[in-house]
């Protein structure tokens, strides 16, 4: 019988080939039918580990394949091979018990064991590079549907940062519950940034750190952070969280005193939410529904809407995204984008604000959705946004706010957001 080690190798190559042959999302597989599904705990969280970091350094264990092979096999071979050189490489694992462990997975798959030899004679040489060439390499690049429009749009500088800041990975950020983020980086050791969020190094066991079990505070990226605290409800003000699932912008808005509804589509991912609600014992009121069919019972104060989109911004945390969507699975986004803010638009009372948000770096789902929201709807307005912690070269011309994942690279980035707030006409 294989070792738990193995196995979570064995896991973790159904997740790479999940994402390369069929097009799944890591987290459409992670669920309880997919590849960890009888792995323990430790071993799922490995196999997980390592199946981000293969896919996020892709275009590097290529690099350093090539010069030793004269054409790339089949793709259940090659994910075996780059598996094996992100494992050794990258992660630094010993070269002896990760070369046997890819054979082994080669001999186990009728695909794959007719060139378990090739593997163990490819991966042997690979494991001679030295560490300063592996760092040397360029880092993955972005699929060319998706580097083309960004070259467009932010210029090849930029698209270059954001590459960057792909391969670097995702650190972990927290939200106090009470705002305060200079004594919760004191609590937890981290790092208080200056929009409000707290930042942490690596390799945090999050179940263990002061605070979780009162429910002081939540993980969240900083950049997603933000459009709560740009909406800025006063307290008893009746709050719309549309498209609210996981919640982290619904438990901001019920911190800040607002009474909110949290609506979703998904009754699965709103499940979440509650428990979410419950574990820092606040309270919304939670509705499961189709947004563009939902008839709200009464105009809102202000809504927030956090639109299903490409999620084009967060690549640096998801590496699948890149290799499981193109331009066609994106472009209906846009479409239903522009029917959501119309939605919205009507459910709020005359003076009402509404911040859109998408954590996309298309312009087509941000400062091109909200240009064409003005035109739409007369009276419309942007109002500026004015929060701590923004550079000068976050704002557009309209107002609103473009995040990439390229700012603060000395502070680890920021996953991709662009933030518009809205006012409805009084």
């Amino acid at each position: 019988m294989a070792g738990q080690g193995d196995r979570a190798r064995g896991a973790a190559l159904g997740l790479i080939l999940g994402v390369l042959e069929d097009r799944h999302l890591l987290a459409e597989m992670e669920g309880e039918d997919g590849p960890l599904a009888d792995l323990p705990p430790a071993e799922r969280a490995r196999a997980s580990r390592l199946a981000r970091t293969t896919l996020r350094h892709l275009g590097r264990a290529d690099a350093a394949l090539k010069p030793h092979m004269r054409k790339a096999p089949p793709v259940p071979v090659r994910a075996i091979l780059r598996m094996a050189t992100v494992e050794m490489l990258q992660e630094g694992a010993a070269a002896h018990g990760v070369v046997n462990a890819a054979v082994a997975l080669a001999r186990a798959g009728q695909r794959t064991q007719a060139m378990a030899g090739l593997v163990n004679a490819v991966l042997r040489k690979v494991a001679e590079t030295p560490p300063q060439d592996w760092a040397a390499l360029p880092p993955q690049r972005l699929p060319g549907w998706l580097r083309g429009r960004l070259d467009s749009a932010w210029g090849r500088a930029a698209v270059t940062g954001i590459e960057a800041a792909h391969a670097a990975g995702a650190p972990l950020d927290l939200t106090p519950r009470d705002g305060d983020a200079a004594a919760l980086a004191a609590a937890v050791g981290g790092m208080a940034l200056p929009t409000g969020s707290v930042r942490l190094g690596a390799g945090v066991q999050v179940s263990a750190l002061p605070g979780y079990a009162e429910g002081a505070w939540w993980v969240q990226d900083a950049a997603a952070a933000m459009p709560a605290r740009l909406l800025a409800p006063e307290p008893g003000e009746r709050v719309l969280d549309l498209c609210a699932a996981p919640g982290g912008k619904t438990l901001q808005l019920a911190a800040m005193g607002a009474r909110v509804t949290a609506l979703d589509i998904s009754e699965y991912r709103m499940a979440r939410v509650e428990e979410n609600l419950a574990r820092m014992d606040l309270a919304a009121d939670l509705v499961v529904a189709d947004a563009l069919a939902w008839g709200a019972p009464a105009p809102f104060d202000a809504i927030l809407l956090d639109a299903p989109c490409s999620a084009t911004g967060t690549i640096r945390r998801h590496p699948d995204l890149p290799f499981a969507k193109d331009a066609a699975t994106i472009k209906p986004l846009f479409y239903l984008q522009e029917r959501l803010i119309d939605r919205a638009i009507g459910m709020l009372a005359p003076g009402g604000r509404l911040v859109f948000c998408t954590c996309s770096l298309l312009p087509e789902e941000g400062e091109k959705q909200v240009a064409a929201a003005l035109v739409r709807h007369p009276g419309l307005h942007v109002r500026p946004a004015d929060l701590p912690g923004i550079e000068p070269g976050w704002r557009d011309t309209q107002g609103g706010l473009r995040l990439r994942p390229d700012c603060w690279p000395d502070r680890g980035g920021m996953d991709g957001f662009y933030i518009a707030c809205l006012v409805k006409a009084g």
